[in-house]
């Protein structure tokens, strides 16, 4: 155990990564040397960010904070914290199960963690962030919480209503980044497509995204998570217009068929969908569409789910993902529906689901080769550069692999022109021609 050193664990999603960034900040503003998902954990103090969308991340969040439990009784750890979605949804579960913990904390009460320990939460350092991506990208949280009542999520369940930051402090912090060496970042929330209504009586996301393109030295801005329904149609001039906000949109759908729609409770039909993307894609030429779709939803029939295939078909996603349904308690799902499609038909579907993607993905991805693109570089690995183009996100999209050439040196956050030479399903090879 080392004495003065704290080490997080961050489970879950970007948005949990953001809540780990400011407590780190906050812990090293207090004399702490920090380590974010170390290898080796050995730090006085340990904080597990815990993760309770699905079943499979509470058990990875469970087996974490049992492995740290372990940890702590061999004396590897001294005292052991834990925080976010879990603890905040299974609290009082959490506390009778495993008791070895020193306390637990919930999505928006780990500040007291700080006080907890005697320490102290520094007001100014409110829009700083202790970084644990590579310095030249960042995510951005916006907001917090979701207004839906989508049928099967947990998420207003773990986060409450929405809550808008301020543009100001968004502006704020992409100043302080930008001038640490952050020149890309990715806009995220649970709906960013809800932003401003609570703070300003409307949407403000394409205020908001054009405001953040205004800063000086913001490379590309990202646009995650938005929602299909009453999506904000002014966004797409600014997507259109700005040159640095990229031309990419993560936009969930889960279906298509309008009776699955409307048990998943979506607020949007099947015919309002095809004219969205329709719209989406004429007024920004060449945008990328990521999308997320499900299987296994109570109520969906085989008819339901060829409409889906026919649909990815039809539409050929650029990036696409999908997951089969969890039955989750509190859900309306859980009060309304049961559970009865057998787990292997809901991978059966999405094994088929993503054989047809991978077909879309490959071609997308041949008809790229001798073209050139602007790529950012993240990081050399196994004889290659690896960037990434406007098009693809950290960690979820294809990425662009360039051999080591004598003479070059390439360094992450370094911004270069690159000719497209090979094309595999969910990757690209390069030359640098700048």
């Amino acid at each position: 155990m080392r004495r003065n050193r704290v080490d997080v664990i961050t489970l879950g999603c970007s948005k949990n990564l953001v809540d780990s960034e400011v407590l780190m900040r906050q812990f090293m503003a207090n004399g702490y040397t920090v380590h974010h998902d170390p290898a080796t954990v050995s730090g006085e103090i340990v904080v597990v960010n815990t993760c309770g969308f699905i079943g499979d991340a509470q058990e990875e969040s469970v087996n974490t904070i049992l492995e740290m439990v372990e940890a702590k009784k061999s004396g590897r750890i001294g005292q052991l914290y834990v925080m976010g979605c879990l603890s905040e949804r299974f609290l009082d579960d959490l506390k009778k199960e495993i008791p070895e913990v020193d306390a637990y904390y919930g999505k928006f009460n780990w500040k007291q963690l700080l006080s907890h320990l005697g320490k102290s939460y520094y007001a100014e350092a409110e829009n700083r962030r202790k970084l644990t991506t590579p310095r030249h990208y960042a995510y951005l949280k916006i907001s917090e919480g979701c207004d839906r009542s989508c049928s099967y999520c947990a998420i207003p369940i773990i986060t409450g209503r929405h809550h808008s930051r301020p543009i100001e402090d968004l502006e704020e912090e992409v100043r302080v980044l930008v001038r640490r060496g952050t020149h890309e970042f990715q806009l995220i929330a649970q709906d960013l497509t809800f932003y401003g209504i609570d703070l300003y009586g409307g949407n403000r996301l394409a205020e908001l995204t054009e405001r953040l393109s205004d800063i000086k030295g913001v490379e590309w801005l990202r646009l995650h998570y938005a929602y299909p329904a009453h999506f904000p149609l002014d966004l797409l001039r600014v997507m259109r217009e700005r040159p640095n906000v990229c031309k990419y949109l993560d936009m969930a759908l889960q279906h298509i068929s309008d009776p699955m729609l409307k048990l998943m409770r979506r607020q949007i039909t099947k015919a309002e969908t095809y004219d969205l993307i329709e719209t989406i894609r004429r007024e920004v030429p060449g945008i990328h569409l990521r999308t997320t779709l499900m299987t296994g939803h109570p109520g969906e029939t085989d008819a339901d789910f060829a409409e889906l295939l026919q649909f990815v078909r039809d539409i050929r996603f650029e990036r696409l993902g999908a997951f089969t349904y969890s039955h989750e308690s509190g859900t309306y799902c859980d009060k309304h529906y049961q559970d009865k499609i057998p787990e292997s038909v809901k991978q059966e579907r999405l094994g088929e689901l993503m054989a047809v993607q991978e077909r879309i993905a490959a071609t997308y991805n041949e008809a790229k080769v001798g073209s050139r693109m602007r790529v950012v570089i993240d990081r050399a690995e196994d004889g290659f550069y690896i960037g990434r183009t406007e098009y693809d996100s950290p960690e979820v999209d294809p990425e662009v692999l360039i051999p080591f050439v004598d003479g070059q040196v390439l360094k992450p956050g370094q911004f270069h022109m690159a000719e497209i030479t090979e094309a595999e399903p969910f990757d690209l090879y390069a030359r640098i021609i700048d």
